[in-house]
């Protein structure tokens, strides 16, 4: 039979108030008692009932986290921090992959209602769920536009393209290619191809566009590539808006004899761990992960407390350029 909270006060001496007290951490309770109630409920193996102290505190310390995949580097890297930095302020993280589904989506959004998350962190492709604010939701996404009162953080996309775009330009490539996903979703990471397609036609040189429809799709990445190989053999340059892409086109480079970078140089994006260890070569921008994440916690979170009076909607925080040998 497990303890319940009436054991506990028996066993350290003290009322079931005093215990509720202490694992509420509500009033003064001296650090004696505190030790007593903290001794008791280990000997007994006691765990306070999460569920009765969201009811007591108004708040779950939970903070749901619906991303497109965990499998792609970049959200692996960002969940990682996301999950961490939560770790430390006290919450717990549920996460959801909803593999840019809508009704994944509004599956998952409904069950992080029943849990009763504090708040939601953002990072899916989707529109599909616009009416966080009527559930009274602290919400704040990440490189996605929600809606005109949900505040956005992402990396600095416009620089980041312009950087790439730029160092290919001054690199000397003739026939630059951009390999990005499809373009009919206005978000912060669509300004990466903004970047390019502008410096393209200050040059006076026509931008060359090839879109993946299936973004987080090995095969889909491969037939676009091998595409633009059969339509554009005189490429000399690509930008690819992540890295998952870069690494595509390096392969399908490598295995149709071209010198990278000698035939043709390659741009990525987002610079994780994981693109750096497996493809240290790679020239990419490298997103500031671990600060996006720690900046969407800190607004989520002055959300959750309703300390906002006046706050930037869209949050850019700096990119820099990693050099490898690809470009």
């Amino acid at each position: 039979m497990k303890p319940k909270i009436e054991d506990v006060a028996k066993l350290a001496g003290v009322s079931p108030t005093t215990v509720s007290r202490v694992l509420n951490n509500r009033g003064y309770i001296s650090n004696e008692t505190r030790d007593k109630v903290q001794k008791a409920m280990n000997e007994l193996n006691y765990f306070p009932n999460d569920v009765a102290r969201t009811l007591f505190n108004k708040r779950s310390n939970l903070i749901g986290l619906i991303l497109p995949t965990t499998s792609n580097p970049f959200f692996g890297e960002l969940t990682f921090h996301l999950e961490n930095i939560c770790a430390s302020l006290g919450y717990k993280v549920l996460l959801c992959n909803s593999l840019n589904q809508i009704d994944k989506e509004e599956k998952y959004l409904e069950m992080l209602l029943r849990n009763q998350v504090d708040g939601i962190i953002v990072g899916t492709h989707n529109r599909g769920i616009l009416d966080y604010h009527k559930q009274g939701l602290a919400v704040v996404a990440i490189d996605r536009y929600l809606s005109e009162t949900i505040p956005v953080v992402s990396s600095d996309n416009y620089e980041g393209g312009k950087m790439a775009t730029d160092l290919l330009i001054e690199d000397g490539c003739k026939c630059i290619a951009l390999i990005d996903g499809v373009g009919e979703l206005e978000t912060p990471a669509r300004l990466r191809r903004k970047a390019y397609v502008d410096l393209m036609e200050e040059c006076g040189r026509v931008p060359i566009i090839y879109e993946i429809p299936e973004v987080f799709d090995k095969k889909s990445q491969q037939d676009v590539i091998s595409r633009l190989f059969h339509e554009c053999p005189e490429v000399d340059g690509v930008f690819a808006t992540n890295d998952i892409f870069a690494a595509s086109f390096i392969n399908e480079a490598t295995s149709r004899g071209k010198n990278v970078p000698g035939d043709v140089k390659v741009v990525g994006y987002d610079g994780t761990e994981t693109a750096q260890i497996l493809l240290p070569q790679l020239t990419t921008i490298k997103q500031p992960i671990e600060l996006i994440a720690k900046t969407a916690i800190d607004i989520l979170l002055k959300e959750i407390e309703r300390e906002f009076t006046d706050f930037p909607l869209e949050t850019r925080l700096p990119v820099k350029l990693s050099k490898g040998t690809s470009a």
